[in-house]
């Protein structure tokens, strides 16, 4: 996904100070929580982004909805909303996970299928992946009824299409331009 520069910038810092203070693993916790949180909410993105509410009201939310946190991470709502920033957390946040993840060897992989993967193939599917990065893979899986059949593995910015409707639809180019 695309990063603006800032939220970039902003996740840099953020994780160059947690590492300072021993306290990476609970940021990068705490990062998922957000990310997540305001990813899947809705009315909570709107409030962020919203010129209208008032900053203290905005800091107040997040105070109240993330009130188990790390105190670095609180005082991330406190940076952003000094910048005027408050806006790109979410980015933020994801990107903080994926320079940890970078810094720590771990990688996002995705499987699309058309059926949800079994526990069996999964483990096969990790296994593979692993030899071919020698990283520490973290496993997603996306149905797709549309590809028909087979998989697509993403990893990182690598992509091996395995699908039957990518098979189907190289047959129907070559007997077109034949």
């Amino acid at each position: 996904m695309a990063r603006s520069r800032a939220a970039i910038r902003y996740a840099k810092a953020i994780l160059s100070l947690a590492k300072d203070q021993n306290s990476s693993e609970a940021v990068n916790a705490d990062m998922k929580l957000i990310s997540q949180t305001v990813s899947e909410s809705r009315e909570l993105s709107r409030i962020l982004k919203s010129d209208v509410v008032k900053t203290d009201l905005k800091k107040s939310a997040l105070v109240n909805i993330f009130s188990g946190i790390n105190k670095l991470s609180t005082q991330v709502f406190d940076l952003l909303i000094s910048n005027n920033r408050l806006s790109i957390l979410a980015d933020v946040a994801a990107t903080y996970n994926e320079l940890f993840d970078d810094l720590n060897g771990k990688e996002k992989a995705s499987v699309t299928t058309a059926v949800p993967m079994t526990s069996e193939l999964e483990i096969k599917v990790l296994a593979k992946v692993k030899e071919l990065t020698n990283k520490a893979v973290e496993l997603e899986n996306i149905v797709d009824e549309s590809i028909l059949g087979g998989f697509i593995l993403r990893i990182g910015d690598k992509q091996y299409n395995a699908s039957i409707a990518n098979q189907l639809n190289t047959l129907k180019r070559e007997f077109t331009l034949n």
